[in-house]
């Protein structure tokens, strides 16, 4: 997988940038004691992610991979079986 573009989109970037900066602002509000402010921060965060996935829809994003074909395998014969040969004795 080392030349999947997982991630490397304006949708990913914008998404996870957000969503760095909902992160910071509600860990800052965490630390000065501030719930109301530390819940704003959590929707920055769920915010990012609503961007992220308006970007893709719009067609910003990775296109979706298309599923591998199977290959069929080939049809076995069956074993060839011989009859028993009767000794004589």
């Amino acid at each position: 997988m080392a030349d999947s573009s997982h991630g490397h989109t304006p949708a990913a970037w914008t998404g996870v940038i957000i969503a760095f900066i909902g992160f910071t602002v509600a860990g800052a509000f965490m630390v000065m004691d501030n719930p109301l402010a530390f819940w704003g921060g959590m929707a920055i965060v769920v915010l990012g992610g609503v961007v992220g996935v308006v970007m893709r829809s719009m067609g910003l994003g990775a296109p979706k991979a298309e599923p591998l074909a199977m290959v069929k395998a080939p049809a076995v014969k069956p074993a060839v079986t011989r009859e028993p040969v009767a000794v004589e004795g």
